[in-house]
């Protein structure tokens, strides 16, 4: 099939995905009355006398925003990945692997634990800490790989950022054996929730998602490259560390901006990548769009398991995530040794 083609069929997916997403739930909305409503508040076209007030609601209120929200936290986190694993040249690289989630936990944590509120920010406090504690644990992380290798090589880099994650892990978890009573509060943030999520999250994030994903299109043709491996991107003139430090800082960026809104949220990163490339082939031109949809579709339908499977209790939807993506590494990791 024809790379058209194959995009055709993946917008309908990630439609069908969000339809769902929006009627399947404690209370069931038929699709085509999710379509109805949808069409009816978008474009005021006429609506059905037998769809009630409360399904309108349902779907205009809360599921919509929630539904929109986890795509768009889910394509953020899959371009991230896409990004990540290029750069890096390894298949099991993500953002969480510089630290961008150990470091925008201590931030949550410090915010729920201290009760801390940013003059003017107010609720959204504890995701501008997140993201900001992210960022620096990155930044640390390339900085002291920098140091240590000039030429920032990718197992440097990787290394170094593990080292980063288990040092801030260890202060986290410190964090929570001393502050007992917010146990749950810190262990429900770390697993990740797109509850009580409304447009106004979404008015924050979608700009910043839209404007890192484009901005990271733009060097499509140097991650091409890059993937060829370094000596080639240097002879075709290209600054390997200054790129790396951009496109790091970048995926770096989509990832803890994403996180800091709903708390952490694993594996998306690491499944996405593999799924479109197997699909769509290597070119990032077609690869990182491709990626946002499938990883947006993917967390709709993961978030949807986690708020039905239970119902009427909520699991956290990175225990969805991690359910199926610690299986999903396991086959990558050994795949790769077998083929050696």
């Amino acid at each position: 099939m024809k790379t058209k083609g194959k995009i055709i069929i993946s917008l309908l997916i990630c439609l069908i995905a969000i339809i769902f997403g929006i009627g399947v739930g404690s209370i069931y909305i038929h699709p085509m009355d999710v379509i109805e409503i949808l069409m009816h508040n978008f474009f005021s076209t006429p609506i059905s006398a037998d769809i009630s007030e409360t399904s309108i609601s349902i779907v205009w209120k809360l599921r919509l925003p929630r539904t929109i929200l986890a795509f768009i936290v889910g394509g953020a986190l899959a371009v991230s990945g896409t990004v990540m694993q290029s750069v890096l040249k390894n298949p099991l690289a993500s953002s969480y692997t510089l630290g961008v989630s150990s470091g925008a936990s201590v931030g949550a944590a410090i915010v729920i634990v201290t009760g801390f509120t940013i003059p003017l920010l107010n609720m959204l406090t504890l995701p501008f800490v997140g993201l900001l504690c992210g960022l620096l644990t990155v930044y640390l992380s390339v900085k002291f790989a920098s140091r240590m290798d000039s030429n920032m090589e990718n197992n440097t880099i990787i290394l170094v950022g593990m080292v980063f994650s288990l040092f801030i892990n260890a202060i986290l978890t410190l964090i929570t054996a001393i502050a007992r009573e917010h146990v749950t509060q810190l262990t429900y943030w770390q697993m990740g929730s797109f509850a009580s999520k409304d447009w106004s999250v979404i008015a924050i994030l979608f700009p910043i998602v839209i404007i890192g994903v484009i901005w990271l299109m733009r060097y499509s043709q140097e991650l091409d490259i890059m993937t060829f491996g370094e000596e080639q991107a240097f002879t075709m003139g290209i600054d390997v560390p200054q790129l790396k430090w951009l496109l790091l800082g970048l995926a770096a960026a989509l990832t803890g901006s994403a996180i800091s809104f709903v708390g952490v949220i694993g594996f998306i990163d690491l499944i996405a990548p593999h799924v479109v490339r197997r699909i769509f082939g290597s070119s990032h031109k077609i690869v990182i769009p491709m990626s946002m949809l499938f990883g947006g579709a993917f967390m709709v339908l993961c978030d949807l398991a986690a708020r039905t499977i239970a119902s009427p209790s909520e699991l956290p939807v990175g225990s969805i995530t991690a359910l199926i993506g610690a299986p999903f590494f396991a086959y990558i990791y050994f795949s790769k040794r077998k083929d050696k």
